[in-house]
């Protein structure tokens, strides 16, 4: 996210320092640390913005902050000058309550709906957002509406859109949801196919805190003794991030469902 104060996104080499610095500490799972380093550019409305963003991941990594992400995204609202900025801040807000929602921490499904539903009117069709926003609306017609057909057409708009302004983060994430659709229809080879490009795009990334969620997808479409391997590594990198992101654990117990069975769908994050 590009702003007055630093831009890119940390991802890449020439991106500012400090956004290179958050980038580090957010995909380690060091969403409070991170989120310090923006604190000081808060009258900046996409600083604010972004620091929002880091405290609702943290709250759909770890079901924990609920208060610091709903106090900064208060802070996002109202340093929030045009549609573009106001579209970004509903955007957040539909993620924090589809995440509440999709955790069990209180059913707050009707206000991810009507905040999405904002974000849409408020962002132009060609906004940078735009892709993020279509990816969230897919989380919330899949699991909250039970509507898969819906989440996929959203899916397959925020894939393109990812594309086109060069999201690799937001890809490997698109990748894995259209690939948990394609494993619970049998799809087995295309849904292989798209875990196994979200694990390279976060390994590449260095999106540490996202591999384990990719290999314990992507073992789910292998045959032994490869499966196995491919959860054990994700054990270790779960237990190694202290537990996070904490959906995580019962797709990494014991009991995992046979290749070509449905796997436990995930809140995912962005």
């Amino acid at each position: 996210m590009a702003h007055t104060a630093m831009s890119g996104s940390g991802t890449t080499a020439g991106d500012d320092p400090l956004q290179t610095a958050v980038w580090r500490l957010r995909s380690r799972g060091c969403w409070t640390d991170a989120a310090a380093l923006l604190a000081p550019h808060a009258a900046d409305p996409a600083a604010a913005l972004e620091r929002a963003g880091l405290l609702v991941e943290r709250c759909l990594f770890t079901c924990d902050g609920w208060a610091e992400a709903e106090d900064a995204l208060r802070t996002a609202e109202a340093a929030a000058g045009d549609d573009e900025e106001r579209g970004g801040a509903a955007s957040e807000r539909g993620r924090l309550a589809y995440a509440a929602t999709r955790l069990g921490v209180r059913d707050r499904a009707d206000e991810a709906r009507s905040a999405l539903g904002r974000a849409t009117a408020l962002l132009a069709p060609s906004s940078p957002r735009r892709p993020l926003l279509d990816f969230r609306r897919g989380l919330v017609a899949e699991h909250i509406a039970d509507a898969p057909q819906a989440a996929r057409a959203a899916y397959e708009r925020a894939h393109a859109g990812a594309a086109a302004h060069d999201d690799p983060l937001l890809l490997s994430f698109t990748w894995q949801q259209l690939a948990g659709i394609a494993l619970r229809e049998g799809e087995l080879a295309q849904a292989r196919h798209g875990f196994a490009e979200c694990l390279r795009i976060r390994e590449e990334l260095g999106y540490l805190i996202g591999t384990a969620p990719a290999l314990a997808g992507l073992a789910d479409c292998e045959p032994e003794p490869e499966a196995s391997r491919m959860r054990a590594e994700a054990r270790r990198l779960f237990r190694l991030l202290g537990g996070v992101p904490v959906w995580l654990s019962p797709q990494l117990s014991p009991a995992v469902p046979p290749q070509g069975s449905p796997a436990r769908p995930e809140p995912a994050a962005p």
